[in-house]
């Protein structure tokens, strides 16, 4: 293929992107009996090859690339790498696209070279934008030029957040670290995205590309590679940067590569837009308008280098590569990878030595041109390159147990992304080796190999960018709510959420849990499920709530902090108000709930309330209303009894009613109602306003003013008046228990972390870190603390009932029963004793010499004020009279001093009139 070829037609067809110059010169190139087209890019040489394949079948097509040749026997046509055209084969038509890329400072020789040398036998195509015009005309007189113009219209859409991008966007990054972040930002805010770049093997990339086709994910993150002819599906492409490191610094990107990209948007006659990200600054006016418009100022340099090249001595080489250009439009290129490799194994001696012919200085530039797709640019690649030419200078052939060994340290799964990709990127240079004609000794054997293991780490990568890059659930659920106003939903029995098929979450009771992803989620990512919840779930939250209003008490649960429990589930909570036996229920919150459901659980929240205080606890809120306390002895008839009793009835009652039937005996007549003193009502009410449980000092004065017709009421009501306690009886039992509890500790806004003690419980020892803890929360429970102990009322009074009896004669000591009762040791009854009002007045030594001394105490005498007396159904006493002195009955006469006589105002009197 030669200039020269006086029959060949060049044709230049130029326009910008979304022309159809690739599928108008493909068609060209298939009226032909055979072809060749070079394309930029691996990914773009497979994708045509994949098209040709499907119109021709795999016996007509070849692909050859620098990592990959399939060149079937009567291959007629041959889509390759720009720089892997095999020249020397002799095609009908040509092509060679992109060829604006001349100008590209690190492949534009190649270019240049394909530019100036490439020629089909009837007809060359040279494919590119408008900028080559000018040079194309200047090195190519003769040639045909052929405009195209954009099938759909290009139109800034300004700057956007990346959130805010629309779907079947593509979002530009220039590194990886980029790319990833764009990624991982999509991912968790609009379901995920396929990720483009250069350096994804084809099967990788076209993996991912099939995610954004498909619409599994709405977009994709790529670097510039999309630029060069990958054509998708995209509506909008947004830069998040026009900066990139160009090999050797970072520069500006140029409006006409700006616009290659843009170019992306818009397929065929629909439009498309492009714009910068947030964190890209706004593109001046003139660019803008010149990437609508598609002008742009003329390629005015191209990179060449020399093909003529010396391979008589290793220096004659070098300096053949330095030729300088045959144009002043074109700049040499002298620092190619290659050229800079071949300069680098140069310097070493033993390839001066070994590289002493034309044949074994062909084969060094061979090897010096082996890609490191890794761009490490590290002595690494070179040691590699100098072990493969000594291999082949003195073998002919590349050790094949080296080889081996290689390939099996690359073939590994493990790793992270970035460990896959920079595996793939070195097996594509072993694919590269492996492919070059006489290199191996079995080359289709490792060809093979070292295509298995880069499939593999292909799809492992694929599945790993797919993991960390796509939530597939989150893309379809996202597409669905701008989709529909109603989603289809479902609910498990184990409460597992689907919504369109996809779990979401799970319902518990009336709050949605949603399953967030591995990395833990976001608030974008929360908010997008919660909005798919809220659209599917409607239907099954009225069915609960319609079943949680007609539930049955015995359907809700309190827990020891006020939460209430439905189904197992915490729907809402008990709030302090001023009234202590009237807390606030309160729905929990919930976005699924509208105001209506809220207001009817609301409502049956305090049903449930009030009726569960006044059931558990009945007895103690029969004592807020002690004018109806015994209102049930209104209509109590007179039970047989003496003459004079029924006298007394007859006359209280009055006549019998005179219209009653002769055959109908009259009834008996009603006794007057039987109620609480004043006073007695106001030892009642403290007792109500101490949840059922008070120390007795504290009542004691109302308690001396109730008369001795209260005494058979307050024991009715189911009062236990001790010495040390008023209490009821039946608010010790578990559940009452628990619920005054309940009650004190969100009247008090206090929840002591040790509880209330153990069910069942009658002492325990006080528990660690509860020495803070209030008296009333113990109380509150039925218990008090006594030293060391938390013990039941109850079992108060019995330990000291026992202490009473010992103190009788003055000093005592304690006794075995006193401890067998309270379960403690000596030390711990001490203390006990303290808080019962007795104190310590000496030791006397034990009989034992070896036992510590027996501590002695004494009660504490507490003055008290003079008892008035009330006769009982006696008038209440005058207000400032002293009240006449109690007479003695004759069983009360003072007795002997070896028999003490108790106090008459003591609360054993009290006790004593209860048991009559």
């Amino acid at each position: 293929m030669s200039l020269s070829s006086s029959s060949a037609t060049v044709k230049c067809v130029l326009g910008p992107t979304n022309t159809g110059k690739t599928f108008y010169a493909m068609d060209r190139m298939l009226g032909y009996s055979s072809g060749m087209a070079g394309f930029p890019l691996r990914l773009l040489a497979r994708e045509n090859y994949d098209k040709l394949v499907a119109r021709l079948g795999p016996g007509q097509v070849a692909l050859i690339t620098g990592e990959e040749k399939i060149i079937p026997a009567n291959a007629r046509y041959f889509c390759c790498t720009v720089e892997a055209m095999p020249l020397e084969r002799s095609v009908d038509c040509l092509v060679v696209d992109e060829i604006q890329l001349c100008g590209d400072r690190e492949r534009g020789h190649i270019f240049t070279d394909r530019l100036l040398h490439a020629r089909g036998r009837h007809e060359t195509l040279l494919l590119g934008a408008h900028t080559m015009r000018p040079l194309l005309e200047t090195l190519l007189p003769e040639a045909e030029f052929i405009s195209r113009d954009r099938f759909s219209r290009l139109s800034y859409a300004g700057q956007k957040k990346t959130t805010r991008l629309q779907r079947r966007s593509a979002i530009v990054a220039f590194s990886a670290s980029e790319v990833y972040r764009l990624a991982e930002l999509v991912r968790r805010q609009r379901g995920g995205a396929a990720v483009v770049m250069g350096a994804l093997s084809p099967r990788t990339r076209n993996a991912q590309v099939e995610l954004y086709q498909n619409g599994d994910v709405d977009f994709l993150i790529a670097t510039d590679a999309i630029g060069m002819g990958l054509n998708m599906d995209i509506g909008h492409v947004a830069l998040a940067d026009d900066m990139k490191f160009d090999g050797q610094s970072m520069r500006r990107l140029a409006p006409s590569e700006l616009a290659q990209i843009a170019g992306r948007a818009g397929r065929h006659t629909t439009d498309g837009t492009f714009g910068v990200t947030e964190d890209c600054r706004p593109l001046e006016q003139e660019v803008i308008d010149a990437i609508e418009s598609h002008y742009f100022p003329p390629v005015r340099q191209l990179y060449w280098r020399a093909r003529n090249l010396n391979y008589n001595t290793l220096d004659g080489l070098l300096k053949s590569l330095e030729a300088a250009p045959p144009y002043a439009f074109m700049a040499r290129k002298g620092d190619g990878v290659d050229h800079l490799t071949l300069q680098a194994l140069a310097d070493r001696p033993d390839i001066r030595e070994l590289a002493d012919s034309p044949g074994r200085l062909r084969i060094l530039w061979d090897v010096a041109q082996i890609p490191d797709f890794r761009k490490t640019l590290t002595d690494s690649h070179v040691v590699m390159l100098a072990r493969i030419f000594d291999n082949l200078a003195r073998q002919g052939q590349l050790d094949s147990r080296w080889v081996a060994a290689q390939l099996s340290h690359l073939d590994r799964l493990d790793g992270d992304i970035d460990t896959l990709m920079t595996r793939i990127a070195h097996i594509r240079t072993w694919t590269y080796i492996t492919h070059k004609t006489g290199w191996t000794d079995t080359k289709q054997d490792w060809q093979e190999l070292a295509k298995s293991i880069e499939d593999r780490l292909s799809d492992e990568l694929h599945n790993r960018l797919t993991q960390r890059f796509v939530d597939r659930r989150a893309a379809h659920l996202s597409r669905r709510l701008k989709e529909s106003t109603t989603l289809m939903a479902a609910v498990k029995l184990d409460g597992t959420v689907l919504v369109e098929g996809e779990e979401v979450g799970s319902l518990t009771g009336f709050t949605f849990i949603p399953s967030l992803s591995e990395t833990g989620g976001d608030a974008e990512e929360k908010a997008m499920i919660l909005a798919a919840a809220r659209k599917g779930l409607p239907e099954e939250i009225e069915r609960r709530v319609a079943a949680f209003t007609i539930s049955a008490d015995p359907a809700f649960r309190l827990t020891d902090k006020g939460r209430i429990i439905w189904r197992d589930a915490d729907i809402g909570r008990l709030v302090r108000t001023e009234n202590l036996y009237a807390p606030r229920a309160e729905v929990a919150d919930s976005d699924l709930l509208s105001a209506d459901q809220k207001a009817r659980m609301a409502d049956r929240l305090a049903k449930f309330v009030t009726d569960h205080i006044h059931s558990v606890l009945a007895p103690l809120m029969a004592l807020s209303t002690p004018d109806q306390l015994f209102a049930a002895d209104e209509t109590e008839t007179s039970s047989p009894g003496s003459d004079a009793e029924q006298a007394a009835s007859s006359n209280q009652s009055g006549q019998a009613d005179d219209t009653a039937p002769e055959s109908v005996p009259a009834a008996e007549p009603v006794k007057p109602p039987r109620q609480l003193s004043g006073a007695a009502k106001g030892f009642v009410w403290q007792i109500y306003e101490g949840l059922g449980t008070v120390e007795r000092r504290l009542v004691s004065a109302q308690l001396r003013e109730t008369t001795d017709s209260d005494k058979p009421l307050l024991a009715k009501a189911g009062l236990r008046v001790g010495t040390e306690t008023v209490y009821l009886p039946d608010m010790l039992k578990p559940a009452p228990i628990s619920l005054r509890v309940l009650l004190w500790c969100l009247y008090n806004q206090t929840f002591p972390d040790c509880g209330p003690p153990p069910e069942g419980r009658v002492s325990i020892t006080l528990p660690e870190g509860a020495d803070d803890v209030d008296a009333g929360f113990w109380m509150a429970a039925g218990y008090r603390r006594l030293g060391p102990r938390i013990m039941r009322v109850d079992m108060v009074e019995r330990v000291a009932a026992l202490v009473r009896a010992a103190a009788r004669e003055g000093i005592f000591e304690i006794t075995d029963d006193m401890l067998s009762l309270a379960g403690v040791g000596r030390d711990d009854m001490a203390l006990m004793l303290v808080d019962l009002g007795c104190r310590q007045v000496g030791e006397r030594p034990a009989e034992d010499p070896e036992k510590p001394a027996v501590a002695q105490f004494e009660r504490v005498q507490k003055k008290r004020s003079p008892r008035p007396n009330h006769k009982s159904g006696g008038p209440d006493k005058a207000k400032g009279k002293k009240p006449p002195r109690q007479k003695h009955h004759q069983n009360n006469a003072p007795r002997n001093r070896s028999e003490k006589q108790p106090d008459p105002n003591s609360p054993f009197a009290v006790l004593a009139a209860l048991k009559k």
